[in-house]
């Protein structure tokens, strides 16, 4: 959530961004109402309470009818006392309430717009020109059955539409892409982890990811548990209710996890293969920040998904993501997309997000500076979504026979396999 007092010293900041977002302006206005009300409630109630303490004293000496007169005095104060109590959080309880529906304050360099309004910031390496090579590209699926790597009809068959096998070398290149990026994480200073898949309310709502994200998070209602989209969410619970020290920061974590979405409204969308499935592992990279540094570590964050990228050798544009599809925790997000030949286009494989403040806010997670405590910033960055990163991975570096070339950055986690042969050859 976004701190009051900016909402109070410039609510025109909020409102624009709100309006940036395509999201309700109104709610700005209400949520200045609401935070007035709750202030001035408790300014009432602790008049009310300390005028209730300095009559209780009284009471004691007075005798009769003056005893009896403060008395009187004494119960509707007492009545007063409990009516301003409930005001005061009845605003307070309304004040959490809107502020929760505010998306966090989008930083002045994102480009405004929708979806396809994004601004391209780098292109890194050229898309092959398979033509000028004398073969037609074969699409993923094709490649990944001739392997004998990926199986949906049977995924389709056990679980449903948009579940998958990968089997033989489809599974041995998800745990080297893995034990890959891991790698790199651990050697830049991440401390790697493996996260709960099933995460409490308070942290799924916490991170963000309960309200204009809800409809896509799988919900067990018996347990009154959520699966987890991505690893972002249980690696910002972490330190939730926590104070940290300001010396330990940066504290950087990356984890592998499995990750499940609905995929709600994405009705006749990537429907063949396995770029948009209901589950998938992914290595998340996140990260908790002095606030005042989040916007280098932001940068630092992309730069290691750029490394990553490039080590698999793959071509890939960079770009700043508009306001209307940033979500509500960041303030700013740069996605990697990787040129994918059979749809001739970029498609994204990783993403950044500089969330500022605003979860910490609502996972109540501060650091100690001084004597000063206040919150922190998180950040969070995909390093290796696996099933998009296959995809790229064939399409890109497939031959004219449907053998596909390994990268050299992959070669020591898949037994110094130079290429990926189809089954039977």
């Amino acid at each position: 959530m976004i701190d009051l007092r900016v909402l109070r010293d410039d609510p025109d900041r909020v409102r624009e961004s709100q309006r940036a977002r395509g999201e309700d302006v109104g709610i700005v206005d209400a949520l200045l109402s609401a935070d007035e009300r709750r202030r001035s409630s408790s300014v009432s109630f602790d008049e009310l309470r300390s005028e209730q303490k300095q009559l209780g004293k009284l009471i004691p000496k007075a005798e009769g009818d003056e005893k009896a007169d403060l008395l009187k005095k004494a119960g509707e104060l007492s009545a007063a006392v409990k009516a301003a109590d409930a005001e005061q959080d009845e605003a307070a309880e309304e004040t959490q309430r809107l502020l929760r529906l505010l998306g966090n304050l989008v930083h002045p360099d994102v480009p405004v717009g929708g979806e396809e309004d994004f601004a391209v910031r780098e292109t890194i390496g050229a898309p092959r020109d398979f033509a000028a090579e004398g073969f037609e590209p074969k699409d993923h699926l094709e490649l990944g059955q001739l392997l004998g790597a990926i199986d949906v009809e049977r995924g389709a068959k056990v679980s449903g539409s948009r579940f998958y096998y990968l089997t033989g070398i489809g599974a041995l290149l998800e745990l080297a892409l893995v034990n890959a990026a891991v790698a790199q994480a651990t050697e830049a200073g991440f401390t790697p982890m493996l996260t709960p898949a099933l995460v409490k309310p308070q942290t799924m709502e916490g991170t963000g990811f309960l309200g204009q994200a809800a409809q896509d998070v799988y919900h067990l209602e018996q347990d009154d548990l959520y699966l987890v989209g991505t690893s972002e969410v249980p690696l910002a619970g972490y330190h939730m209710d926590e104070i940290v020290d300001v010396s330990r920061l940066p504290l950087r974590y990356a984890a592998f996890s499995p990750c499940f979405r609905r995929e709600a409204g994405s009705y006749g969308k990537d429907t063949r293969g396995i770029f948009r499935v209901h589950q998938f592992d992914k290595v998340e990279m996140f990260s908790y920040v002095v606030p005042e540094d989040s916007e280098a570590e932001h940068l630092r964050l992309l730069e290691w998904e750029k490394q990553w990228l490039t080590g698999l050798e793959l071509p890939f544009q960079v770009i700043d993501v508009a306001t209307g599809d940033l979500g509500s925790s960041a303030a700013r997000k740069y996605d990697c997309e990787a040129w994918i030949p059979t749809q001739g286009k970029y498609r994204e494989l990783t993403s950044t997000s500089d969330c500022t403040e605003f979860q910490s806010r609502r996972l109540s997670i501060r650091m100690r500076d001084g004597k000063q405590v206040r919150p922190l910033a998180t950040l969070n960055g995909t390093l290796c979504a696996v099933p998009r990163t296959i995809i790229a991975l064939l399409e890109n570096h497939q031959q004219a026979d449907g053998s596909v070339r390994v990268p050299e950055l992959l070669r020591p986690y898949l037994g110094g396999r130079e290429l990926l042969e189809p089954v039977g050859k």
